[in-house]
């Protein structure tokens, strides 16, 4: 089976998300994020995309993207993983010990209404959700803490928000998702489906030809042989 279709319009918005192979560690220091970031900022020099929201964490990344050309998340995600894989390898000579990440990044689109608030808190909230910090600001290697800086550090990664940040944003990314809300985001980060209103998602499901990420996986139900009738009921 082929590899289902990537959604990558210019405007549209996106989650994306990679991990470790493995689950093994892609950031084992202090250093390794900087290095990262640094990435990030010469990728988003390359290729046109802007970064709304992120999260490095020590086995996997999330970023909230908008590309500002089609096929700009693929190409500036494409070039950010094998650039840090190059030099992941390079820095801890581990070159031909296998791979960094398990595989492509996993995507999918966001609403640009209160799904996106949804996926941006899921984001910004990762560190805090794994007891990593005590507040979610305190995370350094995320967009919250940067967006709190007034200005933004270097290297300068982050673009405006399509939709204003609402007010007291911090003790909003604090407060846990409700499960309904994680359950819903998690479906999509599996699937690769649209996250959105009911009429948004089955639109851009259809514009996107990803109708197939909002069916159950599964064999199809093979229908039940009839019995053939007698000559008697012929």
């Amino acid at each position: 089976m082929g590899r289902p279709k990537r959604a990558d319009e210019a405007g549209g918005i996106y989650h994306a998300l990679n991990r470790g192979n493995a689950k093994a560690d892609i950031f084992h220091k202090p250093e390794d994020f900087d290095a990262f970031e640094r990435i990030l900022a010469e990728g988003l020099s390359r290729y046109p995309c802007q970064i709304l929201a992120y999260q490095l964490m020590s086995n996997h990344w999330h970023f909230v993207l908008r590309p500002t050309a089609d096929g700009g998340m693929s190409q500036f995600l494409g070039w950010v993983t094998l650039t840090h894989t190059m030099r992941l390898h390079a820095h801890y000579g581990t070159s031909g010990e296998g791979h960094v990440y398990q595989g492509r990044f996993k995507s999918f689109p966001v609403e640009d209404d209160d799904h996106f608030y949804t996926v941006c808190r899921y984001v910004e909230r990762n560190s805090l959700r794994a007891n990593v910090v005590d507040r979610a600001e305190d995370w350094r290697w995320g967009s919250l803490s940067r967006w709190l800086e007034k200005p933004e550090r270097d290297p300068k990664l982050l673009s405006p928000w399509p939709i204003p940040r609402l007010p007291n944003w911090c003790q909003r990314v604090s407060e846990a998702l409700s499960d309904d809300e994680l359950k819903a985001v998690r479906r999509c980060v599996r699937r690769g489906s649209p996250f959105g209103s009911e009429a948004w998602v089955e639109t851009t499901a259809r514009r996107m030809n990803l109708e197939s990420t909002l069916r159950s996986r599964g064999r199809p139900t093979k229908p039940r042989p009839q019995p053939s009738k007698s000559k008697k009921e012929s």
